[in-house]
């Protein structure tokens, strides 16, 4: 399909920028916010696919490029409305009804308190943490594809997300009320720990010490188990639904953009 629409073929073309209008437009939501900047984020990326698909070399993948796309028209967008009050309406809002009847059983699972929570704590998040989250945990890219799209190295990805992760759970924790076991002195940093063993990051030895040591201790057993939580709920949140009057402005754009297309 890529191949085709590189190659010049119309249908082709609009099909892939079809199939990537839902992940496009969610990445927008849950960086912007508002609908409205999630809408033109989304047009502006796929209009850009559709003017520039001819010369995408293949560096990385489709889905890469696309969320460096989106993500340069999210930070135009903040640079343009910096001091705008910070959005706070749940991020599954829009169209819920069509979007409950499209999740998978794993989404089914966690109810839409539990979704608008987690929406609530990643809109808290600095948009340098919002985003490694969502790249990495919620859209399930890989670290290399996430630093790609961010335009980081490796290393610097690991590290935002080992914080970006820990400061989510906190946010989570403060919203929900959980009470907390207190830390004793000797507790280790339980959260960068389980962060970077999810990331391959630790040795096997280090990860039997994390593991034995958290088995003997409450405070960073519940830690540990809070963390898990955060992240399961992170990859069952739904992608958000494109609206019937945003997939129309959209397809308007894209012909828009087809037609001026060599």
């Amino acid at each position: 399909m890529l191949t085709a629409a590189r190659a010049g073929d119309r249908l082709a073309l609009a099909t892939l920028l079809q199939q990537h209008q839902e992940k496009v437009f969610g990445f927008g939501i849950r960086m912007c916010g508002d609908p409205e900047d999630a809408k033109d984020v989304a047009q502006e990326t796929l209009m850009t696919m559709a003017r520039t698909v001819r010369d995408f070399r293949g560096d990385a993948s489709l889905t890469t490029w696309l969320y460096t796309v989106a993500r340069s028209f999210c930070i135009k967008k903040r640079r343009r409305t910096k001091g705008a009050p910070a959005f706070h309406e749940p991020l599954d809002k829009l169209d819920r009804d069509a979007a409950s009847s499209a999740l998978t059983p794993e989404q089914s699972l966690i109810g839409q308190q539990a979704r608008d929570t987690v929406a609530a704590a990643l809109d808290a998040l600095d948009p340098e943490a919002r985003e490694v989250v969502i790249l990495r945990d919620i859209e399930g890219l890989s670290a290399t594809e996430a630093a790609e799209a961010i335009g980081i190295s490796v290393a610097a990805l690991k590290s935002r997300l080992h914080r970006a992760r820990a400061e989510l759970r906190t946010r989570l924790i403060s919203l929900v009320g959980e009470p907390e076991a207190p830390a004793a002195a000797s507790c280790p940093d339980v959260l960068t720990m389980l962060s970077k063993k999810l990331e391959d990051e630790i040795s096997p030895d280090v990860c039997a010490q994390l593991e034995e040591h958290v088995t003997g201790c409450t405070h960073c057993h519940s830690v540990c188990e809070s963390l898990k939580r955060t992240l399961a709920l992170c990859r069952a949140l739904p992608t958000p639904t494109v609206p019937e009057h945003v997939q129309e402005s959209l397809r308007q754009a894209v012909a828009s953009a087809l037609a001026k297309t060599p």
